[in-house]
């Protein structure tokens, strides 16, 4: 698995990216997840949802270019999530992230790891994918670089959450932040779209109530 891994990473060495970092507050998000949790709506089911809302506002963020022929947008935001396995990486994709409700969203994602643990995912469980999201945040990595998926615009790393003193009404307060590194194709992606897509997921996560409407 790891090779095939190896074989469809090596094109995207050739594509020129933009690389953007950015803090995110997480702490009415993490109240969100808390009260969702104990009805089966996993980190990734809402962090998906977020940023599926966040990326409809953004239709390039998910487009696909074809050197030469250039941008082929998408109807549905199709976002593969990476799953570590201990013979490689796969990425199952969770289908109109930005339509289907949060709940849904977990239980086809709690599917998908199912399906993956006993060798059951077929390719149609792969296949779709315009959008990538890596979180290693349950290994304490605070932030990390991601390569380009091969056909794909965009993929998003997401780091740890952690308590940081900040100033608050000029005071000293405590507030949980995470980092997320967004990696995009620089031949249709200039930076500061990249940050405006960026600025949007921060306001999404920052308030998500809406996630669940």
């Amino acid at each position: 698995m790891q090779a095939a891994v190896a074989k469809n990473m090596l094109p995207s060495l050739s594509v020129p990216v933009s690389r953007i970092a950015m803090s995110i507050c997480t702490d009415e998000f993490d109240k969100l997840y808390a009260s969702l949790k104990p009805k089966g709506v996993t980190m990734t089911a809402l962090l998906t949802k977020a940023i599926g809302v966040a990326l409809a506002q953004h239709p390039i963020m998910y487009s696909t270019y074809h050197d030469g022929k250039g941008i082929e947008y998408n109807d549905k935001v199709n976002i593969a999530c990476a799953v570590a396995l201990e013979d490689g990486l796969i990425t199952p994709v969770l289908r109109d992230c930005a339509n289907t409700d949060v709940y849904q969203i977990g239980r086809d994602w709690s599917g998908l790891v199912k399906k993956a643990r006993g060798s059951g995912l077929s390719p149609a469980d792969y296949a779709g994918g315009n959008f990538t999201v890596s979180n290693l945040g349950m290994f304490g990595v605070d932030q990390f670089d991601a390569i380009l998926p091969p056909n794909q615009s965009c993929i998003l790393a997401v780091g740890s959450s952690k308590k940081t003193v900040v100033p608050v009404g000029g005071m000293i307060g405590v507030k949980s932040f995470m980092t997320v590194n967004i990696v995009a194709d620089h031949r249709h992606i200039n930076g500061n779209v990249a940050a405006d897509f960026g600025k949007t997921l921060r306001d999404v996560i920052e308030n998500p109530a809406s996630l669940t409407m």
